[in-house]
């Protein structure tokens, strides 16, 4: 587990009651540096998100993750259900789609 993908870890379970947490470091998939740390997919599942909007669940986990941001992290797709909603989607997160004309084999012209 990367630096920044433990502390974004540790962040959440910090802050929220979690059933369900996944931090994934997609950096690898993109044209960044070896060991960049630039590109997270976030899946969380817990009753915090119960009766909140997509939007504010996404303001709460991107002001608690305010300082990766500013550390240099790019982006962080983030996937925020209530337990009910990850029931419902069979406890599935959406794939992350290919970087789109930044991946790694693009710049080695694969």
């Amino acid at each position: 587990m990367s630096a920044r993908q433990r502390r974004i870890h540790e962040k959440l379970t910090a802050a929220y009651s979690l059933s369900y947490l996944d931090v994934a470091d997609e950096s690898s998939g993109h044209n960044v540096p070896d060991g960049a740390q630039s590109h997270f997919k976030v899946t969380a599942v817990g009753s915090v998100f119960a009766d909140q909007s997509r939007i504010a669940r996404h303001r709460m986990v991107n002001k608690l993750l305010e300082s990766e941001f500013e550390g240099g992290m790019h982006a962080c797709a983030l996937h925020l259900y209530s337990d009910e909603e990850w029931q419902q989607r069979q406890s599935q997160a959406p794939q992350s789609p290919d970087c789109a004309g930044a991946s790694k084999r693009a710049a080695d012209g694969a």
